[in-house]
């Protein structure tokens, strides 16, 4: 009976000298990066043995020393930096990765009631202090990981910077983010930026209606009408036209003089078959901004699919006036007379009435000699353009050039080899 109890005894002893051990292991860490220089890497290996440990990692103290660990590693870079040398920038941010989730599982456990149903926090204020001491790191980080293509990481430590002051760690305190603050809707930019390259859509989305809901100051690295436009983009990325549309229609009220918000709304109505619609639009934007070639040629455009071929012309004529070596506007008004002349072809080969069939067969070459100079002129701009040379071929045919027509037919013939 006495040996068993003696042997009883004897494990209890051990027990009690295993859970002391961990608890000098945590005191051990903390030591190892008080020396100088600190010794972070042995108290790495120290601390994780005591983070995964029953006794001690239901402790407070080993998530707060685990986090001091990594925080010291963040501090011996900077101050490299700070002496003008070359910090190792990706062991630094490597290490502040870790801090927040290491506090805030140490404040979580150092807010548990004791025995005694008190709550008396040994390490919280020094948590807070530290990770507010660091929120400035987390954009340098962010940038760190954008630049080396890690977008995700890249979001995570921009998400930080913005998130920090919003923590229940910091409920208690007075840290307030004044509306329009520059430096933070930058940083929410910035998130949305990096969301998008990972891509995550909702979460640029969230970080780019942060920033309008936050009240947007205009700055001159992010204008306004940008972050307006980050966001459609994001909307269509995830196919939410209502959002889209309300977005764009929103920018148009907004930033009058963007020709952004126009193009889009005149792009959504001729996509979503409503050409009268875009036609609308179409002639807001000439009235605030009549010197757009685009929107002339584009309402041209319009007019033509509508069969209001004077009226399309007209348009296009006044796109040139503002772009005269635009290929595009030479070779759509180009194409509209050629049709007009094939089109007048047609009728005369279908109409029986000789007399009348050579009148619409004048016209129609009338009709070719007014696309000739347009299809000229896009060859004369680009000598490689097919259209042109395909068009330029069938009207000195039609128009019995003979000399000219054999040279582009030699070209057209040249090009279809290839």
């Amino acid at each position: 009976m006495i040996m068993k109890k003696f042997v009883f005894a004897g494990i209890l002893c051990f027990l009690v000298s295993l859970s002391f051990g961990q608890k000098k292991a945590v005191s051990a860490a903390r030591n190892e990066i008080k020396g100088n220089p600190p010794n972070i890497a042995e108290a790495r290996v120290i601390i994780k043995e005591a983070l995964s440990n029953p006794e001690t990692a239901k402790d407070a103290e080993t998530w707060y020393v685990a986090g001091l660990i990594e925080n010291k590693q963040v501090d011996v870079e900077n101050t490299l930096e700070i002496l003008g040398k070359q910090p190792n920038e990706e062991v630094m941010y490597n290490a502040l990765e870790k801090i927040i989730p290491y506090f805030l599982k140490a404040a979580e456990l150092d807010q548990q009631p004791d025995a005694k149903g008190k709550v008396k926090p040994r390490f919280l204020k020094d948590i807070r202090s530290i990770i507010r001491a660091n929120r400035l790191f987390y954009i340098n980080a962010g940038v760190f990981a954008y630049n080396k293509g890690n977008f995700q990481k890249a979001y995570e430590h921009f998400k930080h910077f913005t998130d920090i002051p919003k923590m229940e760690l910091f409920k208690e305190e007075k840290w307030e983010i004044a509306p329009g603050d520059t430096t933070v809707l930058q940083i929410k930019c910035y998130s949305g930026m990096a969301a998008s390259r990972i891509p995550d859509s909702k979460a640029a989305i969230a970080a780019y209606e942060g920033i309008i809901n936050d009240g947007y100051t205009e700055n001159s690295l992010f204008p306004e009408p940008e972050i307006f436009q980050y966001l459609s983009r994001e909307y269509i990325q995830i196919g939410d036209s209502a959002a889209y549309k309300k977005l764009l229609d929103q920018g148009f009220v907004k930033f009058p003089g963007d020709d952004f918000f126009i193009s889009s709304l005149i792009n959504y109505y001729i996509e979503s078959g409503n050409p009268q619609e875009a036609v609308t639009y179409l002639l807001k934007g000439i009235e605030k901004n009549p010197q757009s070639a685009q929107f002339y040629a584009l309402l041209g455009q319009l007019k033509y699919e509508d069969q209001k071929s004077e009226e399309a012309i007209a348009y296009l004529k006044k796109a040139l006036e503002i772009e005269p070596d635009n290929v595009a506007f030479l070779s759509e008004l180009g194409r509209i007379y050629f049709n007009l002349g094939v089109e007048k072809r047609r009728t005369a080969d279908d109409t029986a009435d000789v007399v009348k069939s050579r009148e619409l067969t004048k016209e129609s070459l009338e009709f070719y000699r007014l696309s000739l100079p347009f299809f000229d002129k896009v060859f004369g701009l680009d000598a490689t353009n097919r259209d042109a040379i395909f068009a330029l071929r069938n009207i000195y045919y039609s128009l019995e050039m003979w000399p000219q027509y054999e040279k582009m037919d030699a070209i057209f013939s040249s090009i279809n080899d290839k």
